[in-house]
């Protein structure tokens, strides 16, 4: 089946092309959101959020980049709102135990979790630890790192991915290991 066929199938809304494009991208898509979110259930849950986005707007897809590409970019953008809302739950159960309010939900670390096949890690600690440290990082250092160093996209697909030069990935790539490097040494002068 040609590509332009394939998107006017999905425009179409015919079942057979999004059972196609869920064969062909579930992996995918569900690998870059545990790589930001490791967490299996809200990897799974924001999976599922990004194949609802592109029923609902492959019409607006212009074909200016590749239809993988355009995926990626929901992904990102769909793992990022998780985070961002995350954050603002736990800057709230913050203020209320601040405030003396104890009713709040068992305070289990979001990081429970780790079973991506990227990374081997020698045990869950170490990559928790690891996982803070992406998490820390602003979002456009987050996104390059994650998208090149766990999920193994090159800095021309990243570029097409977040709209920035190859020269912008590669300063936001140095400057997530720099961040990385000093959070990280910090954290084990901490705790050793």
């Amino acid at each position: 089946m040609q590509k332009k066929e394939f998107i006017t199938e999905l425009i179409e809304k015919k079942q057979s092309a999004y059972a196609k494009l869920i064969i062909d991208y579930e992996q995918k898509v569900f690998g870059t959101c545990i790589s930001f979110v490791p967490n299996n259930e809200d990897a799974q849950d924001i999976a599922q959020e990004v194949f609802i986005e592109v029923y609902n707007s492959i019409a607006k897809f212009k074909g200016d980049s590749s239809l993988s590409t355009w995926i990626y970019r929901i992904t990102t953008n769909k793992c990022l709102e998780f985070i961002r809302k995350k954050n603002a739950k736990k800057r709230f159960a913050f203020l209320k135990t601040i405030l003396g309010n104890d009713d709040l939900p068992d305070k289990q670390s979001y990081f429970t979790e780790m079973n991506h096949p990227g990374i081997i890690l020698e045990n869950k600690e170490k990559s928790e630890t690891l996982f803070k440290a992406i998490n820390q990082l602003p979002d456009a250092q987050r996104i390059v790192f994650t998208l090149h160093k766990i999920e193994g996209l090159s800095y021309k697909e990243i570029s097409v991915i977040i709209e920035k030069s190859i020269s912008s990935i590669e300063s936001l790539m140095f400057r997530s290991k720099k961040n990385l490097q000093k959070t990280l040494e910090i954290f084990y002068k901490n705790n050793m």
